[in-house]
């Protein structure tokens, strides 16, 4: 049984009352964007990997924040030793890696950089409504399934712009009294999906999540809206309500049976809204 705190995993066991279950770091797939430039990428990886070389120390991580990449990501796009393994840098990075360091690989002459930057990205961002949060709402996995999906049009996450953007419909009261955000049953909940922003989010008191248990081998799931809360020997995930009958998840550090449930988290809450039009 794994809890994910970004790119570091940990053993730990999960109970609601006396029942223990599984708590591990969902890979919630999401479309990647797969543009390929027409251009050498190991001369590209060689330039990357001699900026990196010849700066002072530090350098990687700062880079790593500038693009929004994991610094593993980082020493993929700069690997040049044979057996290394290696990651093609995306269009989009290597826009934002010539302006880290004000500078352009070598053959690429000013236009050339401006040709491979993404165009202005758009103040809005349509996404999908991929279902419920209800916490206590066990239901068949099939009632998931996305075949005519909602869409609707939301804010662009300034500080995350290219990553999953994921919509639910809250239902239910168990954040209704969530302090400074109270969540109103009939809500939209805005999140990120945590896979692409886990090295930025790693678990910590008062982070708010999307969080999903699964029964009965995968065949009963439920999604719900908890608070975050960091103990020495556990992990809590609490509901904020005024409806008492709401019970967090606990989940303990030690090595007990589990009786089949998984818990994961799936996204990160940004905003809530209502009133947004379907497109």
């Amino acid at each position: 049984m794994h809890i994910a705190h970004g790119t570091h995993i940990c053993d730990s066991r999960y109970k609601e009352a006396s029942p223990t279950s599984e708590l591990r770091y969902i890979n919630f797939g999401g479309i990647r964007n797969n543009v390929r430039m027409a251009i050498d990428q190991h001369k590209i990886r060689l330039w990357i990997a001699g900026k990196l070389d010849t700066a002072p120390r530090g350098t990687k991580k700062r880079l790593a924040d500038a693009t929004g990449l994991t610094a593993q990501q980082i020493s993929r796009i700069s690997a040049v030793e044979a057996g290394k393994e290696v990651r093609d840098v995306k269009a989009h990075e290597l826009a934002q890696i010539v302006a880290f360091f004000n500078e352009a690989p070598p053959g690429f002459d000013a236009a050339q950089v401006g040709e491979i930057q993404p165009k202005q990205a758009s103040d809005s961002v349509t996404a999908i409504v991929v279902g419920e949060t209800a916490a206590g709402s066990f239901r068949p996995i099939d009632d998931f399934d996305q075949t005519d999906p909602r869409r609707m049009s939301v804010p662009r996450d300034e500080d995350f712009p290219n990553a999953k953007v994921l919509l639910f419909d809250v239902v239910g009261d168990s954040m209704n009294a969530l302090p400074g955000h109270p969540i109103a049953s009939g809500s939209v909940a805005v999140c990120l999906a945590y896979e692409d922003v886990a090295h930025k989010f790693p678990l910590r008191d008062g982070l708010v999540v999307v969080v999903q248990r699964e029964r009965d081998g995968g065949h009963l799931r439920e999604w719900s809206i908890k608070q975050v809360e960091i103990h020495a020997d556990r992990v809590e995930f609490h509901p904020r309500s005024t409806n008492t009958r709401h019970k967090p998840i606990v989940v303990d550090r030690d090595h007990k049976a589990d009786d089949g449930t998984t818990v994961e988290i799936i996204a990160v809450l940004r905003r809530i809204v209502s009133g947004y039009i379907s497109v």
